[in-house]
């Protein structure tokens, strides 16, 4: 499992995340590719390398090259996203964050968000930033995201709004729970910025117990003295933790409802996006409502941080009517990663554990999908391959943990 923590104690901007990915490995090539055929003949990416105090950087600047740009509103960029050949899950991760702002943008206007129009957001260069970070972010294979907390700034910022204060109205909506700072004078978060964070990230905290692989270092445009204006990204592999009785519970929520009268072909879609728009778990209970008609109840748990975006998304993606919502207590089981080798291929095994010790070793279901499908094998036979290499590896309950 590949975990990625984001360093924004010095803020966060479209293009400084997309310069931290990188830095830290995905293929600027890959990058430019997709924007190429997103936005054909508007946008070039420079990448280069610069100082920002005392600290190497990568800049990532997106560059016009045509003499106007079509206006672009939410609905515009929405159809633009979905019709492309970005990779599903830069596609969804493009739309989530997009949609983030229209909320935000929404909420702080007053308007109806299918009628915002983004201004400064809605720009070609911050539609290369969102797309150019969450394509980078797929290519890199990252499993989980999570930031630290972020500094906004303070003072007061020009915009096509006028002269706004800092942080600026849709960078504190984009913010509700997660934990932020002011971190300095003038705008260190950008609207584009803090809905990465939100459409990316799974949570928010400290840098995590994990094995460090490589490190990333994006440079905005601004040079700061005696303050390094960077984003830093660490990848690596989690290092499993030790619950026991003496953890608290998460808290999280269960969001609800019933269909009967959707299209049943829409549903591992709908579920698929739940998850990659930060879902724990997304699940469907088949049902019989009144008059006798069979139907589903959909099962979202999140984070309460989450709740509006993915309660936002079940009401656009379905045919329902209301949402039901609950507060929930989960206790959970530490989880890490380790690798066997299946008709010489890789395949990860995933370990419940709790005190240095396996309680669970499950083969990855998308590999051994995968592997079958490549050396056109039955799925039960490289499954059954799987669970015999994890036992032969010692990579069973009661076992104890590798490298633990």
């Amino acid at each position: 499992m590949r975990h990625a923590w984001i360093d924004a104690s010095a803020g966060v901007a479209g293009d400084m995340l997309l310069g931290a990915l990188l830095d830290a490995g995905a293929d600027p090539d890959t990058v430019r590719g997709h924007l190429a055929a997103l936005v054909p003949g508007e946008v070039a990416l420079d990448v280069g390398e610069v100082r920002r105090g005392e600290l190497r950087a990568t800049r990532a600047h997106v560059r016009s090259t045509a003499d106007e740009h079509p206006h672009r509103a939410w609905s515009g960029i929405r159809d633009l996203l979905t019709g492309s050949s970005l990779p599903p899950r830069a596609r969804e991760s493009a739309l989530a964050v997009f949609a983030l702002l229209a909320q935000a943008e929404a909420r702080v206007h007053g308007v109806d968000e299918e009628q915002v129009h983004f201004h400064e957001v809605g720009a070609w260069d911050s539609i290369a930033d969102v797309v150019g970070a969450c394509v980078a972010a797929d290519d890199l294979g990252l499993d989980e995201i999570t930031v630290s907390p972020v500094a906004l700034g303070s003072g007061r910022v020009r915009t096509a709004h006028g002269l706004l204060p800092v942080p600026v109205p849709a960078v504190l909506e984009l913010a509700r729970g997660r934990p932020v700072h002011a971190g300095g004078d003038g705008e260190l978060a950008t609207p584009t910025g803090m809905a990465l964070l939100r459409g990316l990230t799974t949570g928010s905290g400290p840098l995590p117990a994990m094995t460090v692989e490589r490190t990333g270092y994006g440079a905005g445009s601004r040079d700061v003295p005696g303050r390094p204006n960077v984003v830093r990204v660490v990848l690596g592999e989690p290092v499993p933790g030790r619950p026991g009785p003496e953890n608290e519970p998460d808290e999280l929520v269960v969001l609800e409802t019933n269909v009967d009268d959707m299209d049943p072909r829409v549903w591992p879609h709908v579920l698929q996006s739940l998850i990659v728009r930060g879902a724990a778990d997304a699940w469907l209970t088949p049902i019989l409502m009144k008059k006798g008609r069979p139907a589903h109840t959909l099962h979202v748990l999140a984070r309460p941080d989450l709740a509006g975006t993915l309660r936002a998304y079940v009401l656009r993606a379905t045919s329902t009517l209301g949402v039901r919502e609950s507060t929930v207590a989960r206790h959970a089981l530490a989880r890490t990663w380790a690798g066997v080798t299946v008709e010489d291929a890789p395949v990860r095994i995933k370990l419940g554990v709790a005190d240095d010790r396996i309680v669970h070793a499950t083969p990855e279901y998308d590999d051994v999908a995968a592997l079958a499908a490549a050396r056109e094998l039955p799925l039960r036979q490289v499954l059954e391959a799987a669970v015999a290499a994890a036992d032969a590896a010692g990579l069973r309950a009661g076992a104890p943990v590798p490298g633990g």
